[in-house]
């Protein structure tokens, strides 16, 4: 096992002892995802990381606006805009809506328990 993944396993805390991203419900979905993409997304989330993540958010709103390009495609929109919330207040209170709606709608989402290839 590497030392990333044994960071995920302890939930990604940075060396404040707070977690990668500052919100439970937001590091039980990073645990969802496949390993090296979520390795990717707890090192984005680190506070040290804010000068990788702003650009990465921006370019990937700007590839969400322009998905009507082959390549590109509108999930960039709402991935962008979630790495951005970590760095703008005002995009933090509609995250902070998005995981009340998915405890509300889709509890299973936060379970670790639950297979991580569920399409529902």
């Amino acid at each position: 096992m590497s030392a990333a993944s044994d960071e995920r396993a302890r939930g990604a805390k940075d060396t404040t002892g707070q977690m990668a991203g500052g919100d439970l419900r937001l590091d039980k979905l990073v645990r969802r995802l496949p390993q090296r993409m979520g390795d990717t997304v707890s090192y984005l989330l680190k506070p040290s990381s804010r000068w990788v993540r702003i650009p990465a958010g921006a370019l990937l709103v700007v590839g969400g606006v322009l998905s009507i390009l082959p390549v590109l495609g509108i999930w960039m929109l709402p991935l962008g805009l979630a790495l951005l919330a970590e760095d703008v207040p005002a995009l933090r209170s509609s995250r902070s809506k998005v995981f009340d709606w998915i405890e509300r709608r889709k509890p299973h989402w936060l379970d670790p328990s639950a297979p991580k290839n569920d399409q529902s």
